[in-house]
């Protein structure tokens, strides 16, 4: 059951590094993208939690609220992400998901009351440096690095917000309510601004990939990922997630060719970052390890 685990965790995280391909293969625009991705991935997981396994989606208002407010994050962090990848490409989007863990060093501890981990701090100034060497280098890029920074932080605010959600009600409604509140608030948003009439601004074929975006690459591993938890521990999921940018930059080298090629410089920062991310799993993963030994 175990490598069965492992190998549905390496699936998922694959999938995962595949939703920036869908994204550059998308024609349409961020804000259509995000829009249509919400409103399907909503509506595969309600039918699913509904129509297949016949649960409740109830929940108290306060819970309600507190989902719609990380909706809200994940909306963003979504929008920012592809428009990252517009306005750059797909390697410059995935290496700034990275800075997710120097913000998350921050945050984490702020919002579960714990001390900051220095180690977690240090890490974080090894990838800023990484950053601003890339910025340097790619700075013709500067606008998708910069959408790609505003992913991290919204990212970060969605996972350990998200963190603190489990176990208030059952999973598959957790992660209903924010997909469905994120695009909901998105909705009025456009409503109110008038972009809503430009959302069938979309052909057949961006239709059918966003469709395929929101099923299989959204609501399937979100709920996988959530399943996988009963089998592996936090830091393997955690550990795995970071294999992300790799599959994905690989993917996107062997399939979009010339427009992925970035310098040298870039490659050797994020293979730092990389590193970086997983050396601080396994030496969190030693300090748990002491820690259960003495108790």
């Amino acid at each position: 059951m175990q490598k069965l685990a492992l190998f549905r965790l390496h699936l998922i995280v694959f999938l995962w590094g595949f939703t920036a391909i869908l994204g550059k293969l998308i024609h349409a625009n961020a804000q259509i993208l995000v829009f249509y991705r919400m409103l399907f991935a909503a509506v595969f997981l309600f039918l699913f939690i509904r129509v297949y396994k016949k649960e409740s989606i109830k929940v108290s208002k306060k819970i309600f609220f507190q989902l719609a407010g990380i909706g809200c994050a994940m909306a963003l962090h979504w929008y920012c992400f592809f428009y990252s990848i517009k306005v750059s490409n797909v390697s410059i989007a995935l290496s700034c998901l990275s800075l997710s863990t120097l913000f998350a060093s921050i945050l984490e501890p702020i919002i579960f009351k714990r001390k900051i981990d220095i180690s977690e701090v240090v890490m974080g100034v090894v990838i800023v440096a990484c950053i601003l060497l890339i910025f340097k280098t790619e700075f013709h890029f500067k606008e998708g690095i910069i959408y790609g920074i505003l992913c991290a932080i919204f990212g970060t605010i969605f996972s350990v917000f998200n963190g603190k959600m489990f176990g208030k009600t059952s999973s598959g409604n957790i992660i209903f309510y924010e997909i469905f509140c994120g695009w909901f608030v998105l909705a009025v948003f456009y409503t109110l601004t008038g972009q809503i009439f430009q959302m069938d601004e979309i052909n057949y074929r961006d239709l059918a990939l966003i469709c395929l975006l929101a099923s299989v690459f959204t609501a399937f591993p979100m709920l996988e990922s959530v399943k996988l938890m009963k089998y592996i521990s936090p830091f393997t999921l955690i550990l795995t997630v970071n294999l992300e940018p790799v599959y994905g930059i690989i993917l996107a080298f062997f399939i979009f060719g010339e427009s992925e090629e970035m310098s040298p410089v870039f490659y050797a920062a994020s293979g730092v970052m990389i590193l970086a991310i997983i050396v601080n799993g396994l030496m969190k993963a030693r300090k748990t390890k002491k820690q259960i030994n003495l108790n």
